[in-house]
């Protein structure tokens, strides 16, 4: 509380000072007011230059400064409030409302008259005294700038004078803990941002400027506006603070060259005058410009040569409301003030020096902010009326009144005036209301195109219809980079988000812009999608059924296959003593076929959904019986070239092959050794169903995964033992006709290769459903190989030529051999 007492104790000896150095005389009659209960009144009839220059500290003398006709009309707005409330028998009964006002128009060189409004016959209250020497003013109307109300408000804080602002926009007086005594008629620059921001979103804009003045109203608008724009579309591509020093042009030329078509202007009256002049000056054309409050239905603007030429001009604005009996007031009170004694001498800055103003001026004036300062005023007598316990035609007279007992009252305002609600929230905010959407029409005036209510609901509109654009036709937009097209995602260049490349998004992913307008997004692995996708679709599954016509004819053909080698079996049955079934193999003759006939097993398990027995028996059967099959050609083979070419000149090798039965041996050594290749193969990495994902984008083939280490264990010794055969076969190549089975066995040799190098490089160019068909039919072309041309000949001269079958035609041939064999 000391440092308090100090703080107020040296402003007030500085304000004497500051009076004593100034005479301002005038007339008091606009200025002051006797009454009961004193209103103070702060308003910027004058302006002081920024250039304003002193060698000594003075008052300023307001009067000969730039004078402010809307200003103005909102002074004697609030002196038209006082009488309307002192001829009311309502509000205040046999209480007289008096007022002090002050031509606030400087920020750091005018606190005589605030300093007047909070002290008592040239006394600051002390708290060590409570409540003695204590102020008459109860409250104080104004100021209108964020930068005065900062600059003052803590002299009223102190003893929670409420200060009930008309104008001030800055939402750092929404803080209570360092403001608990203001208040205001207008809505924070909150509210008003958040209207532009709306409007920027509803015509689609990304890309705009923002140029506000260099103080505390348009710094704190910036902010607000770089913090709502946070998480949307929009982005600010140029900022500039506004002041007496800025060069326009050079900020009209950083606009053009970033192709800006958005110019949001959130500065005072005279700095947006100022802009806006220029550009018409300097040929600024074809830009939206958003105006705020201050500057959104000024009239000197709109009516301006040329102005046009900058485009469309879109404004939020507060609603002009009429005052009734304001004009008659205006009349009567300039006639009577015109001819008054300007010779009594009153405190400083309250002087007008406006006897040029006329009342038509006065009435012409931008309307703006005359309700607010109409509602400020009104507020404040409804809080004395309650705290005072006004009704039944009278005001309580035993009731001492402090400005606190005003402030208590004026937080719970809630009345109506000119249809209006009055209220005020937490903050000390004006909680009701509204703000029109104007737009400079081709008359010059500001014709109004929407609204954004906040009471009872928040509720948006504008009417697009009523707007001609600068374009003469459709909305014009503002981008940095042009929207991208379906199926493009933006990467973004530089530090914009707004600024991007458009790029495809590739098979296998889409673009969801509601979601992330950025990255592409990966399908799931049962989806799949073409370039530039918004969606994903599901992958067809795919695999060889048992009702596809070719998985039917294969089928067929296995079965064919199993009666061919089952008939051929009773055939050699029936003629098992004959030389052809002796030649073929004999008892052999009859593994081999059996053999074939289980190796033909494998070809059913390609079809149908794999399973893991599927994938088992896809593979064992084949691999298992049909190297039984090689071996028994292998030693067949060997037997054919051993009787005609090794056991005369090796007779020791073939009663050893004799004698042990050689070809038992060799068959039952491969059946065992192929079976615990198998067993290691399949303990190892047993086949197992998967899905192919990979070869097709859209498909999703149902397939057995085959571990290739694993697979090239069990497939060695049918390999080795196709090389033996090949080879002990093509040694026999020359034997007699009858007894020629090894050309009969190279040649089946032969089309085994070529079948699986044909399957080998499908695999490699194909792998849809398709595949499986061609590996049954590899298969089955691999087992038809042997039974059509090595087992159907035999058949044929058995059936059809059976006198090549007599033992007598065989001895011939063997006898015709040797005899060429010894020449």
């Amino acid at each position: 509380h000391g440092c308090s007492l100090h703080f107020l104790t040296s402003l007030y000896l500085l304000g004497t000072f500051l009076h004593t150095l100034t005479k301002c005389t005038m007339s008091a009659t606009d200025f002051h007011l006797d009454g009961d209960y004193l209103i103070g009144g702060l308003f910027n009839i004058h302006y002081a230059s920024g250039g304003l220059y002193q060698t000594k500290p003075q008052a300023i003398d307001c009067s000969s400064q730039l004078f402010s006709l809307s200003d103005h009309r909102r002074f004697q707005m609030m002196r038209f409030a006082v009488e309307q409330i002192n001829n009311s028998t309502y509000i205040l009964p046999n209480v007289s409302l008096g007022y002090d006002i002050f031509d606030h128009c400087s920020v750091t060189k005018n606190f005589p008259g605030i300093l007047n409004l909070i002290s008592v016959n040239g006394l600051i209250q002390s708290w060590f005294e409570p409540l003695k020497n204590f102020s008459r003013v109860m409250a104080v109307v104004g100021p209108f700038t964020s930068t005065d109300a900062l600059t003052i408000a803590p002299l009223f804080m102190t003893d929670l004078i409420p200060l009930v602002s008309y104008g001030v926009g800055s939402s750092h007086l929404s803080n209570k803990i360092k403001f608990p005594s203001f208040l205001r008629t207008v809505h924070s620059n909150d509210g008003m941002i958040e209207v532009i921001v709306k409007i920027i979103v509803h015509f689609n804009w990304r890309w705009v400027a923002f140029l506000n003045s260099d103080d505390d109203y348009g710094r704190d608008g910036l902010d607000l506006f770089i913090k709502k724009i946070d998480g949307t579309d929009i982005c600010l591509a140029y900022t500039k603070a506004l002041n007496d020093n800025t060069n326009y042009s050079q900020i009209f030329q950083q606009i053009e060259a970033q192709k800006i078509h958005v110019v949001i202007v959130f500065a005072p009256e005279a700095t947006s005058e100022a802009l806006v002049e220029t550009a018409v000056q300097v040929n600024f054309r074809n830009k939206v410009w958003i105006a705020c409050d201050t500057w959104s239905i000024n009239k000197r603007l709109s009516k301006m040569k040329e102005i046009r030429n900058i485009g469309t001009v879109l404004g939020v604005s507060q609603p002009v409301e009429t005052v009734p009996g304001f004009n008659n007031f205006i009349y009567s009170t300039k006639r009577q003030t015109f001819f008054k004694n300007e010779a009594q001498n009153v405190f400083c800055n309250q002087a007008c020096n406006c006897s040029y103003v006329t009342p038509e001026d006065i009435i012409s004036a931008d309307s703006s902010y005359s309700f607010t300062v109409y509602s400020a005023v009104y507020a404040i007598a409804h809080g004395l009326h309650n705290a005072l316990q006004c009704g039944d035609g009278k005001c309580s007279d035993n009731i001492t009144m402090f400005p606190y007992m005003v402030l208590e009252e004026l937080k719970k305002s809630n009345f109506t005036l000119l249809n209006q609600n009055i209220q005020f929230d937490e903050n000390g905010d004006f909680k009701s209301g509204s703000y029109s959407i104007v737009f400079w029409n081709q008359t010059g005036d500001a014709q109004e195109i929407g609204f954004y209510s906040f009471y009872p609901s928040v509720q948006f509109f504008i009417n697009n219809t009523m707007i001609k654009w600068y374009t003469d036709g459709d909305v014009p937009t503002s981008f940095c980079s042009a929207e991208c097209p379906i199926g493009y995602v933006q990467k973004q260049t530089g530090i914009h988000k707004c600024c991007f490349n458009c790029e495809i998004c590739p098979n296998g992913t889409y673009i969801n812009v509601t979601e992330d307008p950025y990255n592409c997004i990966n399908c799931k692995d049962t989806q799949w999608s073409e370039k530039g996708s918004t969606s994903c679709d599901l992958r067809v599954v795919e695999y060889m059924p048992f009702t596809d016509s070719w998985a039917i004819l294969i089928m067929v053909g296995a079965w064919a296959l199993v009666g061919m080698t089952l008939s051929m079996s009773v055939l050699f049955v029936v003629n098992y003593n004959t030389p052809v079934v002796k030649s073929a193999g004999g008892p052999m003759c009859f593994l081999i076929l059996g053999c074939l006939s289980l190796s033909s097993l494998s070809v059913f398990f390609y079809f149908g959904k794999p399973t893991v027995a599927f994938c088992i028996l896809r593979y064992l059967p084949f691999l298992l019986f049909y190297t039984i099959c090689l071996a028994c050609f292998v030693v067949r083979s060997f037997q054919i070239v051993c009787i005609f070419k090794i056991a005369a000149k090796v007779p020791k090798l073939y009663s050893w092959w004799m004698k042990y039965h050689g070809q038992q041996l060799v068959i039952t050594v491969a059946f065992i050794t192929e079976a615990f290749l198998l067993l290691i193969s399949y303990s190892y990495a047993a086949p197992k169903p998967y899905q192919d994902k990979v070869w097709y984008p859209d498909k999703i083939i149902l397939d057995c995964e085959i571990n290739p280490k694993a697979i090239s264990c069990s497939v060695i010794l049918p390999l080795l033992l196709c090389s033996l055969c090949f080879v002990f076969s093509y040694m026999g190549k020359d034997l007699p006709k009858n007894y020629n089975e090894a050309k009969a066995i190279t040649f089946c040799l032969l089309l085994l290769i070529f079948t699986w190098i044909i399957f080998v490089t499908q695999y490699m160019l194909y792998r849809g459903k398709f595949i499986l068909m061609f590996n049954a039919l590899a298969v089955l072309s691999s087992l038809y190989s042997f039974l059509l041309w090595y087992f159907l000949p035999k058949c044929y001269i058995i059936i059809f030529q059976p006198h090549r079958n007599t033992p007598k035609y065989f001895q011939g041939l063997i006898q015709n051999y040797t005899k060429t064999i010894s020449q």
